[in-house]
């Protein structure tokens, strides 16, 4: 049972880590990238990327890390290590506030923007881009910022449970 709770605890740090990446190389290349950028440009890569990243890889890691840190947090429940516990905590809420962020905000955006259209048929881009640009930023530097105490919080479990051992 130790090494499934061993385990537990990489495959949600890794997992955790990689969304957060991913989330962090939005926040610091990819927008501020675009934001010198056109309106039917910015529009467009948006667009291609919001389908583009609805891949298995991607689901395997965005859901993986909320079920990985889930699974961790129940296998440690019942453990009498319990310095374990607080940091699992944490990084499970922040897991769940950074999703939460991405389902009421990021995917309603990427959803409009989808819906406008193609880019070049767009009467108003500079309008599109304006409805989505500035909320879809400020959301992704939320689940940048949830998703980094996440993956924070699982290292200091991964570092708390070899200190228990």
């Amino acid at each position: 049972m130790e090494t499934v709770r061993f385990a537990s605890l990489i495959a949600a740090t890794v997992t955790m880590g990689l969304v957060s990446g991913l989330f962090y190389g939005f926040t610091v290349a990819v927008m501020p990238g675009l934001r010198g950028a056109g309106d039917r440009t910015v529009v467009e890569v948006m667009q291609r990327i919001n389908v583009a990243i609805l891949n298995s890889w991607f689901l395997a890691g965005y859901a993986g890390s909320l079920l990985l840190t889930g699974l961790a947090l129940a296998l440690h429940l019942p453990a009498d290590g319990r310095s374990v516990l607080p940091p699992l905590i944490g990084a499970f809420v922040a897991c769940v506030l950074a999703m939460a962020v991405t389902g009421r905000v990021n995917i309603p955006l990427n959803n409009a923007l989808a819906a406008a259209g193609p880019a070049d048929r767009i009467t108003d881009p500079a309008a599109v881009r304006r409805a989505f640009e500035r909320p879809w930023v400020r959301a992704n530097l939320w689940r940048t910022l949830l998703t980094t105490a996440s993956t924070v919080l699982l290292a200091w479990a991964l570092i708390r449970y070899g200190q228990s051992r």
